[in-house]
């Protein structure tokens, strides 16, 4: 396949002027697809069913130790539930605290009670001249939307092959007091899915931040979600890490079962040393008398143990894995060799990024949108919603059927293409005027 930049100036138009024939053909199907979040399809929902039926009025709903699940009480999370969670977290169930049924509520709260009442004693972020967070990008824009809320100001820090720049993050936490937390998503992160290597993990247990209170907000939301049995990520475990350092109060590590079980429907936790535990509980006991524990039972009897959530997870992957795959095969077929783009491969977790060439990203959703392809929106793996290259496009293949998923990426290539092609088109058309400028102006 010639790439544009070899093409003539006529090929080029000519190139364009077909690729505008087919962008055409698609807008006349009136499509409607919707790729723009990482939303388990119906298909993956249904293998939760079951969950449904474990719980009824006849059965008994005690938990191991005795206790009605149907009552007060138990604030950090029933035993079981603790247990659960914890292998799924690879921590020790002591250092688990089981909350609602969203781990990005949590996240909230933490940032929340830090900005009214301080972290183990600190001065309340609200007191403070200035609070920033450091936000791996691209990144999950949810994440960024919490510390937006908060008028916290926040700085990016390039992800790279094997996690987050580790040499930017050392030196502005300890240069910089007033930075307090930073935002991961550590394994098949959101939306690069690449996870971070040993060193990376390591060097992030033994950060020297100039804050006390500083914290890495762990987000290890697809620790069990991966496409395939044979070629998995692994992850060294943060907790257990920093520990090991001597900095074991460093870091809060969050998971849920929201893309396990049922979205909305599933259970929080929260990992973290006992210091951290005792901090988190004493705002706890004013916030709640504990959470949904008749949903941490139904979890429980439901998967029973790990191995269930392997299984579990297992059945995930088959129904997931065929749409990666397609969009990844046809992104190689269409934009091989072009030079317009690039995309990532990701072992697991929900999302493919991709890259396009400089300044086209909005001009392609905008594009995919106007055919009726819903992508999220350029900028939106960005803090405040500014890409600045304008290149990013997080790719969401988890929801819409696999043919839906063909059809949307071939148009979405179809858009790379268009933009590109233009841009590139411009580029030369107002190198050549710039050049003609100066040849006058030599001349004259």
């Amino acid at each position: 396949m010639k790439k544009y930049t070899e093409m003539t100036m006529a090929e080029k138009q000519a190139e364009y002027r077909e690729l505008s024939k087919k962008y055409k053909d698609y807008q006349y199907q009136a499509l409607s697809l919707n790729m723009s979040r990482g939303k388990p399809s119906p298909a993956q929902l249904d293998l939760s069913m079951g969950m449904m039926d474990v719980l009824n009025s006849e059965v008994d709903l005690t938990g191991v130790d005795g206790f009605d699940c149907r009552n007060y009480g138990v604030l950090g999370g029933i035993p079981e539930a603790k247990e659960l969670l914890a292998d799924i977290m690879e921590v020790n169930p002591n250092n688990i605290i089981i909350f609602g049924n969203s781990s990005l509520n949590v996240m909230f709260d933490f940032v929340s009670r830090s900005y009214t009442h301080g972290v183990m004693g600190s001065t309340p972020w609200c007191k403070l001249p200035e609070v920033k967070f450091l936000c791996v990008v691209p990144g999950y824009d949810r994440h960024f939307a919490i510390t937006e809320y908060f008028g916290i100001k926040m700085i990016n820090v390039p992800m790279l092959e094997t996690g987050p720049d580790m040499d930017m993050i050392e030196k502005l936490v300890k240069e910089d007091e007033s930075i307090k937390g930073i935002w991961c998503v550590p394994k098949y992160s959101n939306p690069t899915g690449n996870s971070y290597d040993d060193e990376t993990v390591r060097r992030f247990a033994r950060l020297e931040p100039a804050a006390p209170d500083f914290r890495i907000y762990w987000d290890n939301a697809y620790t069990v979600h991966h496409l395939y049995e044979h070629h998995q990520d692994h992850l060294i475990e943060i907790l257990a890490e920093c520990k090991r350092a001597g900095n074991p109060d460093l870091v809060y590590k969050f998971a849920s079962t929201s893309k396990i079980s049922f979205p909305g429907s599933g259970i929080a936790a929260c990992a973290a040393s006992k210091n951290n535990m005792e901090d988190i509980m004493n705002c706890m006991q004013n916030q709640t008398i504990g959470h949904d524990k008749v949903n941490q039972l139904r979890h429980v009897r439901y998967f029973k143990n790990i191995h269930g959530v392997v299984e579990h997870m297992r059945k995930h992957a088959e129904i997931l894995r065929p749409k990666f795959e397609a969009v990844e095969n046809i992104f190689a077929e269409e934009l091989g060799g072009l030079d317009i783009g690039t995309w990532t491969k990701p072992n697991g977790g929900y999302f493919i990024s991709f890259d396009s060439l400089p300044g086209c990203a909005k001009e392609i959703v905008a594009k995919a949108k106007k055919a009726g392809v819903e992508l999220t929106p350029a900028g939106a793996t960005f803090p405040y919603g500014k890409d600045p290259l304008d290149r990013n496009i997080r790719i969401a293949p988890s929801y819409p059927a696999l043919e839906e998923i063909t059809l949307a990426a071939r148009l979405f290539t179809l858009c790379v293409k268009l933009v590109s092609l233009k841009k590139i088109m411009e580029e030369e058309v107002a190198a050549k005027a710039a050049s003609q400028v100066i040849e006058q102006t030599e001349e004259g």
